[in-house]
């Protein structure tokens, strides 16, 4: 043999035919199959697919509304105003460049009798109508039978909600305003649904002539004018989109619309799909992270199995980087079939959704093969599996060729040669360069790269220091508790890797059960308590001091409150065009369109002034603004600051004077922005009424106050707190659903882990039950012993899942989604408790296994 060893291939420097030799003898350790790699397996391909499902899912999305803007839109492009309709210039130059249709949109009530009323959210729409793609109605009717004025009531079609909310059929009559509307057909399908965004109500479509008719628009009323603009092919080009956008920027400056085209027909719900995307992308490659702990403990074990072969392959003289480079081999082409399983579902998921729930989505989509995003998710797999394979592939590098014969059960531990460290760290770093470069926000993506980094440092150092506490205790005299303890820490225990793969479980079920908890407070709980049981819209400016006398009347006991109320879009902040300012993520809404403003001469109920000083009564120089403290942060604004808003066609400014701390959670009337009463002296605008009942109130009498108020003041939009909460909370419920279906990919993940971690340590154990067996250990005693380790290590990790979840939820409560935080750990122990039994029943399954086995075979091997 010795004289054979120079002539080995593996003792030459390296040559181009090494990395063919490499994969023949990988391909050829690979012919037995896959055995101990289905965890592996697993974890790469469902961490894959996550990745590449909500990204290939996500384009798809974005595809479909860009492909589709056009009937998104209702045109070419879109033309906004709030509260006014277009001036005569401002239609001559629309109606210069192409075709024009008019929408108007507004909230109403609609009254039927003595079967109640309800909110409508109104569409008027012109003779053209739609532009773009079908309307469809039951029955269907063309839109001038629909429409038309008929003994004495014009034709409205509705959405079926309101029909079953108010006991309604086809046929029946309403009241909208001063005018009668008769139900001909409910609505099956907008083709521009989504252009008008998400309301209250249910849908009520009719004719322009027939809002006339109610007499609901007054100055100030809040009514969104859109004028769709149909384009000739010359104009209709991405570079005529752009030219006209910015000619009616530049020809009408103060027109103060909103302009969109069919490129960014719905930007809101296009960035709404990103940040999405994001968050779902996150809980992806947490399921991935999670499931590289599978990985390192799939190719500890083995190379655990391999060991004979890799001594016997050094007692041949192979050099340790080549059987490091051996392996290494083997485990990213198995990698690479996982990571093959993943993208296929992620690819071939848009298709399948689209084939079997397209007709049903409101949304449109786009099935394509998104090559950036699965090419992403590919460098997603390949670098998670060679982070976590490098490790302990590098130790195989110094297995001593003494471990044919010993070493087998507590193998010498130690950290891999300098060139694997350094390796692991250049793949880190990859990995993490890879989350920031493809991440919507990176500040998020930076968030989440150091929670991981924070969990997995934590876990190993709660694993130390269980192992530490079990070494210090005192023995115990019963046999069971004196081997559970001794399990714990003995060299070559499993405490590292079950506190790791449980630990990780826990904290992920802990903070979604904390979230989940926080948020259905909020919604049914402790706001109905303290918000306002009404609002009540576009109340007349003239007629607005006899309907709080009304309410007054209906309601002797009830708190009232009345604010006047406008429309404004922010034009400059501090001499800076506001397209120019970059606002923080969760500041940034207050740029996008129009905001609530209003006029007072004292601060509202629910703020307090923190800097500056609120403007005396009857102020009558430049006009001045009180500002929101944490938004005018975000912003770069300070006292003494100039901004510029937008109302009703004109350019306003004003210099903010005061800071004001708002407690937006109690739902009442409050804004932004509130300016001097002088800044808009004379200006038209309507109000806006809060009713709240010290005690609560009941159906009945909000019943009656919605009858009423809608019988005396048609003019005015009554909206019940309680039906405005159930609409939010059913997004929102849909919103945890969709997070919690997100979030079990993770928690598939984390049990994948657990039975890895107890299948990689199944040679040690197998060991331990033959030896233990021979010596006359009896079944019962060494399941009651194992049930005892893993009843202490999980008991142990579930204390730290609740806390490091708790802590989790309480940022994510508090930080992100700025509400209040209530300690509420029922759920979290019950969730805690519960992956606590299943890593006792998974481990005891294990056991069962190894304690079947007959001592006699094993034993000839030791």
């Amino acid at each position: 043999m010795h004289g054979s060893l120079p002539a080995t291939p593996q003792r030459h420097p390296a040559s181009p035919s090494r990395l063919p030799l490499l994969l023949r003898l990988a391909f050829r350790e690979l012919r037995g199959g896959l055995k101990g790699f289905g965890i592996f397996l697993a974890c790469i391909a469902l961490g894959v697919a996550a990745i590449a499902s909500v990204s290939t899912l996500s384009r798809s999305l974005t595809e479909g509304i860009s492909r589709e803007g056009r009937r998104i839109l209702g045109g070419d492009m879109a033309f906004s105003l709030l509260q006014r309709d277009a001036t005569a210039p401002e239609r001559t130059f629309l109606e210069s460049k192409g075709r024009v249709n008019v929408i108007a949109t507004l909230r109403a009530m609609a009254v039927a009798g003595e079967k109640g009323s309800g909110l409508v959210e109104m569409k008027a729409v012109d003779g053209g109508y739609p532009t773009v793609g079908a309307l469809e109605t039951d029955p269907p009717l063309s839109p001038a039978d629909l429409f038309a004025e008929k003994n004495g009531a014009f034709g409205a079609a509705v959405d079926p909600a309101l029909l079953a909310r108010l006991d309604l059929k086809v046929g029946d009559r309403v009241t909208v305003g001063a005018a009668n509307m008769e139900l001909r057909a409910s609505l099956v399908s907008e083709p521009d649904k989504i252009a008008d965004g998400i309301g209250f109500g249910p849908r009520l479509l009719l004719s322009q002539e027939a809002l006339k008719a109610t007499g609901l628009v007054q100055p100030g009323s809040l009514v969104r004018w859109t004028y769709r603009l149909t384009l000739p092919p010359e104009l209709s080009t991405e570079s005529g989109l752009t030219q006209i956008e910015a000619e009616a920027n530049r020809v009408l400056p103060e027109a103060g619309w909103n302009i969109r085209t069919r490129l960014n027909a719905d930007p809101r719900f296009a960035r709404n799909i990103e940040r999405f995307t994001q968050f779902l992308t996150l809980v992806g490659l947490t399921a991935l992270l999670v499931g590289g702990v599978g990985v390192a403990n799939a190719v500890r074990g083995f190379v655990d199995r391999k060991r004979a072969s890799i001594a016997t392959l050094k007692s041949l003289g192979a050099p340790g980087g080549q059987v490091v480079l051996l392996y290494l081999t083997q485990v990213m082409l198995i990698a690479l079939v996982g990571i093959a399983l993943g993208l296929a579902f992620g690819t071939m998921l848009p298709f399948v959704v689209t084939g079997l729930f397209g007709h049903l989505l409101p949304i449109p989509i786009q099935p394509t093969l998104a090559w950036s995003e699965l090419g992403i998710a590919l460098l997603y797999g390949v670098l998670t599996a060679l982070v976590f394979a490098l490790a302990p592939l590098g130790r195989a590098h110094d297995v001593p060729v003494s471990g044919l014969f010993r070493d087998q059960i507590d193998p010498e531990r130690r950290w891999p040669r300098k060139r694997y460290v350094t390796a692991l760290v250049l793949s880190v770093t990859a990995l993490v360069g890879l989350s920031l470069l493809a991440a919507y926000d990176r500040r998020i993506a930076l968030m989440f790269v150091g929670a991981a980094t924070g969990s997995f440092v934590l876990l190993r150092l709660v694993a130390m220091g269980i192992m530490a506490l079990a070494r210090r205790l005192p023995r115990p005299r019963r046999t069971a508790p004196r081997l559970a303890l001794a399990n714990i820490h003995r060299p070559g225990a499993l405490t590292p890797s079950l506190v790791l793969s449980l630990g990780l479980g826990i904290t992920l079920l802990v903070t979604l059960s904390v979230i989940d908890t926080n948020l259905t407070r909020q919604l049914t709980q402790s706001l109905p308590e303290r918000a306002p049981s009404f609002f009540f819209l576009d109340i007349p400016n003239q007629q607005a001091d006899a309907f709080e006398g009304f309410l007054k009347q209906q309601a002797p006991e009830a708190h009232i409150e009345r604010v006047p109320m406008m429309r404004g879009r922010l034009v400059t902040l501090g001499g800076r065009p506001v397209a120019e300012v970059k606002a923080p993520e969760d500041i940034s809404w207050v740029l996008e369109g129009d905001r609530g403003i209003t006029y007072a001469n004292k601060p509202p109920e629910g703020s307090n002034v923190v800097q500056g000083e609120w403007w005396p009564e009857g102020y009558r120089g430049k006009p001045l603004v009180s500002f929101d403290r944490k938004i005018a942060e975000g912003l770069g604004l300070k006292i003494g600051d100039e901004i510029t808003v937008n109302v009703l066609g004109r350019n306003i400014s004003a210099t903010i004077a005061n800071l004001r701390e708002i407690e937006w959670r109690s739902m009442g009337i409050n804004f932004v922005m509130v300016f001097s009463p002088n800044a808009f002296a004379g200006a038209p605008h309507t109000h806006l009424a809060t009713v709240t009942f010290p005690h609560g109130s009941d159906a009945a009498l909000d019943a009656r106050i919605l009858r009423s108020s809608a019988q005396a003041y048609p003019m005015v939009t009554s909206v019940r707190v309680k039906d405005a909460l159930e609409a939010v909370n059913d997004v929102v419920s849909q919103l945890v659903m969709a997070i919690r279906g997100a979030s079990s990919i993770a928690l598939i993940a984390s049990l994948l882990v657990l039975a890895g971690a107890l299948a990689a340590g199944h040679r040690a154990r197998l060991y331990d039950a033959v030896v233990l067996k021979t010596l006359g250990a009896t079944r019962a005693r060494l399941v009651s012993a194992y049930a005892l380790e893993y009843g202490l290590l999980g008991l142990a990790t579930a204390v730290f899942g609740i806390l490091a979840g708790t802590l989790a939820a309480y940022f994510i409560i508090t930080r992100v989604m700025s509400l209040s935080f209530t300690l509420d750990l029922s759920g979290a122990v019950l969730a805690s408790a519960l992956a606590v039994l299943v890593s006792v029943g998974l481990g005891l399954m294990g056991t069962w296994r190894i304690l079947s086995q007959k001592p006699a075979l094993y034993l000839r091997n030791l």
